[in-house]
């Protein structure tokens, strides 16, 4: 069977892995001379400010497998069986009432095996996130889950308050991911250009919905900037996203 470094490796200087967490990899490619890899204009300017194309490997040896976002797969090397995962009728509505909540997939397959799982290429930027780092559980701006081990439980939360749903800009649902194991998610943003918050019973306020992902132990409210609505105009901020608690954040902040 073929091995990952043998499938990073062939096209000689082409790509090499760049990352690696759990069973995933990053596979980035130094550069692309095909005819219809991207516009030649979005190439240029791509390859001046260091955007790299980017795929995830997946090494699976036995035990509990991965869970993707459903047309994600491009290749499947080895004993590779792959699963609907729907849990049911009830799970499938659950699927659809989540896919109309937050901008994902309402299938999500499970695959398990021996072998490796080869997602699409992408543009964007790839985080490999553990999530015993973030207490065991996080909450994810939408559109930026890509794939987890399936030891990590998938659901879609509410937001405690109308004011956190409407005013802060991020929607009335959210993806949480709880339980063990590492996430795989597809951001705009590079993860040396986000900003790390670790918060120990403490309060962070941030202007504007930038934060991609945070803690589910935090507790998510929007208030004025200031005391007092005068105050709030006067300083130009207006309402704040505010974040409370013990956990962690990512902040897109450019």
């Amino acid at each position: 069977m073929i091995s990952m470094e043998t499938f990073a490796k062939s096209g000689s200087f082409a790509r090499q892995i760049t990352d690696q967490r759990g069973v995933y990899s990053i596979l980035e490619y130094n550069k692309l001379s095909g005819y219809a890899s991207a516009n030649p204009v979005d190439a240029f300017y791509r390859a001046k400010q260091g955007v790299r194309k980017k795929q995830v490997l997946i090494q699976l040896k036995g035990g509990n497998g991965i869970i993707l976002q459903a047309g994600a797969m491009q290749m499947m090397l080895g004993n590779i069986n792959s699963d609907a995962n729907i849990g049911g009728v009830g799970g499938l509505v659950r699927g659809i009432f989540s896919a109309t909540a937050n901008k994902e997939s309402a299938i999500k397959p499970k695959y398990s095996g021996d072998g490796i799982v080869v997602l699409e290429p992408t543009w964007k930027y790839i985080l490999l996130e553990d999530l015993a780092e973030w207490g065991g559980s996080m909450v994810l701006d939408d559109g930026l889950f890509l794939s987890c081990e399936s030891t990590v439980g998938i659901r879609t939360v509410a937001r405690n308050n109308l004011s956190s749903a409407i005013a802060g800009g991020e929607g009335l649902f959210n993806t949480m991911l709880t339980g063990s194991g590492v996430v795989c998610l597809e951001s705009n943003v590079p993860r040396d250009e986000l900003i790390c918050i670790d918060l120990n019973n403490d309060t962070v306020k941030i202007d504007g919905n930038m934060a991609i992902a945070w803690s589910g132990s935090l507790q998510f409210t929007v208030e004025r900037s200031m005391k007092g609505l005068i105050g709030s105009a006067v300083s130009g901020e207006g309402l704040v996203n505010v974040y409370r608690g013990t956990g962690r954040i990512l902040v897109a902040a450019v």
